[in-house]
């Protein structure tokens, strides 16, 4: 057991000294979003959800860290789409809209019928869409998705 223990102790000081990095230290490097980084935002937008269904006001801080929230996601977009973002994006649009953000809340939205079209969001996301007034324009299938060929 004292073998096993001490080679792995072996083996993060290799790592250590030859930078051998682990993946989520190679996320955030590439600008990918950890699950601290998920779960911070997501507290942040729990906090402004909060403030906006109690009439508060929003504070400098507050729409800046909103902005940077949606900063963070539209990277994270441009390296690789997860589907485990798309409720962030929904709970965005919906303080964007409740904020007479619209164009930011339409992007959001619009997003996730864009790239999560197979989530249970993207319905709601259209709803949201055509309830303020925007024509929503469902991404087409590619041919062999959808329902099975008869």
């Amino acid at each position: 057991m004292k073998k096993i223990f001490v080679l792995f102790l072996m083996l993060a000081l290799v790592g250590v000294i030859f930078g051998i990095e682990t993946v989520e230290a190679k996320k955030s490097k590439k600008g990918g979003i950890t699950e601290e980084d998920m779960t911070t935002m997501s507290a942040t937008v729990d906090k402004l959800t909060k403030k906006m269904y109690g009439h508060g006001l929003f504070s400098p801080e507050d729409n800046e860290s909103l902005i940077e929230i949606k900063i963070k996601l539209d990277n994270q977009m441009l390296i690789a789409p997860d589907p485990t973002m798309a409720p962030m994006y929904y709970r965005l649009a919906l303080l964007y809209k409740s904020r007479d953000m619209k164009d930011e809340s339409v992007e959001c939205f619009q997003t996730i019928l864009e790239n999560f079209a197979d989530t249970a969001l993207a319905p709601k996301a259209a709803a949201q869409l055509k309830a303020m007034g925007v024509e929503v324009k469902l991404p087409e299938k590619k041919e062999g998705e959808g329902a099975a060929a008869e």
